[in-house]
């Protein structure tokens, strides 16, 4: 019996050996650490306005949601989140899930329904990836932001295929051609499935995202999804599309029908994020400046950095203990920032990754990139 827990041990001295091993870190309320880590863009999940609409709806509806969905889950604030949600994404309906990752697997699996070939690129995040993974269906992995690589594999198909791609992407920050591979895709008769987690809020008019940006909103063989725990402050996932696909995935989409449903307290306090990220020009206007700042202050100290196409950008490390020992200490001078190294990063390189925050100062960001730069191995 004791075999399989020696079997751990020997795993984890490997990951130790490459560097890789991860651990949590507890933060307590107040933590008054620079954060360059998370994912608040605009600095709404501390909003008063947020705060004030989800304790009321915590007073009224408890807790938790006390149910999936379909039996006794969804309230009044799940169906307003996901009517304005479709308006403000420009689709015909959208589906509220507990979190982005489960949207996503529920997503890719429930259009292979319809669909016997993936086409995934090759940086994808790793919910979209485990979603391919368990649809059980043949899915090929075409490189890096290649619309011309995505045409000669649908190309030799004679079916019809889902494209899978992300809008920016969640380690480079990097964005998508969407314009040119929904080309490709509706040439082809196939899918377009965009991940937008990491551009909404922050792209597009009133912050739609990539997949508005694009001029995609609406499209009947475009399929949206994102997480609300980033630029929204909160959590949940939503799939966005043709109501005749949100149908199917309440009929069929195993982490809609058999997990608890968001608790209707975040739901309201995200569709108050959602109010205040469409009105947040200001906001956006400031992490644009930001992203400059950071690509110029970071260029000029010698990193390899790239400009952000968002909010999300990388500076790579020597390797992934370098990477490691850089973010402590950072963290121990008052900045928290990211830490990526494989699995997550999917050339097998290691890099901070740094999100920008509209809820910083000023004051604390500069001293931010100053630490970053001074931590530096």
């Amino acid at each position: 019996m004791a075999g399989w827990l020696d079997a751990l041990e020997s795993l984890a001295s490997s990951r130790a050996k490459a560097g890789l091993t991860r651990r949590l870190r507890p933060r307590p309320a107040g933590d008054p650490v620079v954060d360059l880590a998370g994912n608040d863009y605009l600095g709404l999940a501390t909003h008063p306005a947020v705060i004030e609409a989800s304790a009321q709806s915590l007073q009224a509806y408890g807790l938790g949601a006390t149910g999936s969905r379909l039996v006794r889950g969804s309230s009044v604030a799940h169906a307003e989140l996901e009517s304005d949600l479709a308006a403000w994404l420009g689709a015909e309906s959208a589906l509220v899930f507990s979190s982005g990752y489960l949207a996503n697997l529920a997503a890719v699996r429930s259009l292979t329904s319809v669909c016997d070939l993936i086409v995934s690129d090759a940086y994808n995040h790793a919910s979209l990836i485990d979603g391919c993974k368990i649809s059980g269906t043949r899915t090929v992995v075409a490189p890096h932001n290649s619309p011309a690589a995505v045409a000669a594999l649908l190309d030799e198909h004679p079916g019809r295929a889902l494209v899978v791609t992300e809008s920016v992407f969640s380690v480079d920050g990097d964005l998508a051609p969407l314009a040119e591979l929904h080309e490709v895709t509706s040439a082809r008769g196939a899918l377009l499935l965009i991940d937008d987690a990491h551009a909404l809020g922050l792209l597009g008019p009133a912050g739609a995202g990539g997949v508005v940006a694009a001029g995609l909103a609406g499209r009947s063989d475009v399929v949206v999804t994102a997480t609300l725990s980033k630029s929204l402050g909160g959590a949940g996932g939503v799939v966005a599309g043709p109501a005749a696909f949100t149908r199917h995935l309440i009929d069929t989409g195993r982490t809609f029908i058999y997990d608890t449903a968001l608790p209707p307290a975040v739901a309201a306090g995200v569709h108050e994020a959602l109010r205040l990220a469409r009105a947040a020009d200001d906001r956006r206007a400031l992490l644009t400046s930001r992203a400059a700042q950071t690509v110029a202050r970071l260029s000029a100290a010698g990193f390899e950095v790239s400009p952000p196409a968002a909010g999300v950008l990388s500076v790579l490390a020597p390797g992934p203990e370098a990477a490691l020992g850089w973010a402590d200490d950072c963290r121990d001078r008052g900045v928290a920032v990211g830490c990526f190294r494989p699995p997550s990063t999917p050339d097998g390189s290691s890099r901070l990754r740094l999100t920008l925050n509209a809820g910083v100062s000023d004051a604390d960001f500069a001293r931010a990139l100053d630490v970053i730069v001074e931590c530096s191995p």
